[in-house]
């Protein structure tokens, strides 16, 4: 669906299309997609769109959000919710599971409910579970409602990192050493479960990194050097997802590469280092979004070495059938070979994140950046593809 093309009522004249950005959600990185929200409103031509801002709460709730992006950022080491930006605690949004109608309702307790119009496209800023894994998308695809970025199963494969690496894998991209812990395995003898932990470590060495496996923003994520820290980084990981990942450490450099869609195809940014933090035991949440962690964009690489992550960023792109954009990360081992770490299917969006950065760095601007990323979602149907 072109802008030129949307559907209009006899007689009236044509309308802009209109964009829901929805964020927040149920998972730990609530407060970055509000921060990235807040970006995205800021960066789109009000000339060119409506806009709807919408929010879920940390309980799920659907709200109306103020459409007031200097409230959405980062005050006093403090991130920003939806319960503060929400027009009122009890009304919630509702989009109508059906393909015909793309009517957005608004109802409160004890009154009517209002129709908020149409809505065209969504951009889906939600990081992490109950938004960036499929979940989502698969509510929006049973809508017939275009959306940004990847669809259920290249975002639920994004999500979860186990997936993530065998897919990888499968098509010749080179990951790290790594063990996963279920639940179930967790639950039925917890000691067996440390001890294959204990077991990959005598193999890989310390330290090792421990995290949710179905997480991001670094959230939940401990580097532990040897056995004493071991069970307080399994509890902290299981606290965001009883699913466990520990990655062995891959000694290098760290570099990041965004990949964004074009009409002929995913075509690969600059890319990115991301220096060892002063102060901080490696890039964690606070050197990411609390102290702002400069990146250096472009990498210090050589010609042949900025090829061959470009390559293999697409390649990750398209051996996970994403769409829209991506950010990949590697390392570039000690061997000089890159390693993928892994894709982020919605990464941080905001002006100072890596992602807008490599594009800055290679021309195209960040609402240009918003843009193209909407007209690709209006232009693209839900449904088998």
């Amino acid at each position: 669906m072109s802008t030129e093309n949307l559907p209009q009522s006899p007689g009236q004249p044509p309308r802009k299309p209109r964009v829901a950005v929805v964020c927040g959600g149920r998972s730990s990185e609530h407060g970055i997609s509000v921060v990235t929200a807040g970006a995205v409103l800021r960066a789109i031509d009000r000339t060119k769109y409506d806009v709807l801002p919408i929010g879920i709460t940390r309980d799920g709730r659907w709200a109306l959000t103020a459409d007031e992006p200097e409230r959405m950022a980062i005050t006093d080491r403090r991130t920003p919710s939806v319960e503060e930006l929400a027009e009122s605690h009890e009304g919630g949004v509702v989009l109508p599971v059906d393909p015909t109608n793309r009517e957005v309702v608004y109802s409160e307790p004890g009154s009517v409910p209002k129709a908020l119009g149409e809505v065209d496209v969504v951009f889906p800023v939600l990081h992490g579970p109950y938004g960036e894994d499929g979940t989502l998308q698969g509510l929006l695809e049973l809508s017939g409602v275009p959306y940004v970025g990847s669809g259920v199963l290249a975002s639920a494969v994004g999500q979860d990192k186990e997936y993530m690496k065998r897919v990888f894998t499968s098509f010749g991209l080179e990951v790290g050493p790594y063990v996963v812990i279920r639940p179930r395995e967790w639950e039925r003898d917890q000691a067996a479960a440390r001890k294959k932990i204990v077991d990959f470590a005598g193999e890989h060495g310390w330290p090792l990194f421990v995290k949710p496996a179905r997480a991001g923003s670094s959230i939940g994520i401990t580097k532990v050097d040897d056995l004493a820290g071991l069970d307080e980084a399994i509890t902290e990981a299981q606290r965001h997802d009883p699913k466990i990942l520990v990655e062995a450490a891959v000694r290098g450099r760290e570099i990041e590469c965004g990949v964004l869609e074009f009409e002929d195809g995913p075509r690969a940014s600059v890319p990115a280092e991301i220096p060892p933090p002063d102060t901080h035991a490696y890039y964690d949440f606070d050197a990411k979004y609390i102290d702002s962690t400069p990146g250096i964009v472009p990498a210090p690489l050589t010609d042949e070495q900025t090829a061959e992550v470009q390559r293999l960023a697409v390649l990750a792109f398209e051996a996970a059938s994403c769409e829209g954009l991506v950010r990949a990360d590697f390392f570039l081992a000690e061997d000089g070979k890159f390693v993928i770490n892994e894709i982020n299917t919605m990464p941080g969006f905001t002006p100072i994140s890596m992602y807008p950065q490599m594009w800055q760095a290679s021309g195209i601007s960040y609402p240009e950046l918003v843009d193209r990323l909407i007209q690709a979602a209006l232009n693209r149907s839900t449904g088998l593809r």
